[in-house]
């Protein structure tokens, strides 16, 4: 069933208002009046529609059924990972999208070789933000995850702080837990936040710095992870671990 996202300001009086791109989104997917459609505030709460009319650029339905997202996960997951060339940062928004996020964080830090200027971060920005909003949309999600880029590695850090469950994800060294002990010696949480490297990795001096601040070391297993691989797995095994897969 088509999903759309919409504020809650059109919304009102047992009526919702689809203008411009959704009202001809609803055109290209040929939805007829009396059929059903679901509409998202984007904060969690779905309204199943029955649309009652279709033009150009406006389309009415009639909101017939109000209930809390069943697709949105117990646990609220913020993947924070370097910013890697070329596409990857596309596959990352949009599977971790699908895969539950409630925010991605691409971030600057000493092995990233991506450093793109002003205008190009901008474009990137726009493109992550409708790519998260096409795959909430596929993936049946109550609300659209941020994203956003810090270039500051201790400001990374600092946001990643907020969270209850802190997980770093590094490939070397002693004194790492397994991701799945990690998790569960984090005991009950509401917020957990997953930090993961460029295709370069952390250095040790960045990596000692997680550990000085709080974060649990994590280690993935032996394999060896690609960069935009890495930050889906990890987000995969909390779902698990907190029964959103269930």
């Amino acid at each position: 069933m088509a999903r759309f996202f919409m504020a809650g300001t059109n919304l009102m009086g047992g009526t919702a208002i689809l203008k411009g791109r959704d009202a001809e989104h609803i055109q290209v997917l040929r939805i007829k009046p009396g059929e059903k459609l679901i509409i998202s505030d984007g904060k969690g709460t779905d309204y199943m529609c029955r649309l009652i009319r279709s033009e150009d650029h406006e389309a009415e339905a009639e909101i017939i059924q109000v209930t809390p997202c069943k697709a949105e996960p117990s646990v609220s997951v913020t993947l924070f990972a370097g910013l890697p060339k070329g596409e990857k940062s596309d596959l990352i928004v949009q599977k971790g999208t699908e895969a539950g996020a409630n925010g991605i964080v691409l971030f600057d830090c000493e092995r990233c070789v991506a450093r793109p200027k002003e205008k190009s971060l901008d474009n990137k920005l726009q493109r992550w933000e409708r790519i998260a909003e096409s795959a909430a949309q596929q993936s049946g999600r109550g609300i659209i995850p941020t994203v956003r880029f810090i270039g500051n590695y201790v400001e990374m850090l600092d946001a990643a702080l907020k969270t209850d469950a802190k997980l770093f994800m590094y490939e070397a060294g002693d004194g790492r837990l397994p991701l799945n002990q990690a998790i569960e010696a984090a005991g009950e949480f509401s917020s957990a936040a997953v930090i993961t490297g460029p295709e370069g990795g952390f250095t040790e001096a960045e990596a000692a710095m997680a550990r000085g601040c709080g974060f649990s070391v994590c280690a993935m297993g032996e394999r060896i992870l690609r960069c935009e691989t890495a930050p889906l797995i990890a987000l995969t095994a909390i779902m698990y671990a907190t029964g959103n897969l269930a």
